[in-house]
């Protein structure tokens, strides 16, 4: 399984239209499942990073560390492709 940690730039954290992005990015890739979780928790606490209730109900501010983790074929690049997307501040575009 591969994973990367990333860290939330948009100033008002995974809420309403960053969060709306990144589920969208996270939902073309149907052949990997995709979670997300905070910084510290189990991985099996992980949860459906497609899912904007999902995200928002992670509660991540501006700073904070997430964690990305996929199975399958093109996993890292997938990863790769939404660690820039939670690294970009969306507010401020």
């Amino acid at each position: 399984m591969a994973e990367r940690t990333a860290t939330v730039a948009s100033r008002v954290g995974l809420h309403a239209r960053p969060a709306a992005i990144f589920a969208e990015a996270a939902g073309e890739y149907e052949n990997l499942e995709i979670t997300i979780r905070s910084e510290g928790e189990d991985t099996e606490d992980g949860m459906d990073a497609a899912s904007v209730l999902s995200l928002m109900s992670l509660g991540a501010s501006h700073g904070d560390k997430v964690i990305l983790a996929a199975d399958g074929d093109g996993a890292d690049e997938a990863l790769d492709h939404l660690v820039s997307i939670i690294e970009t501040d969306h507010d401020a575009e």
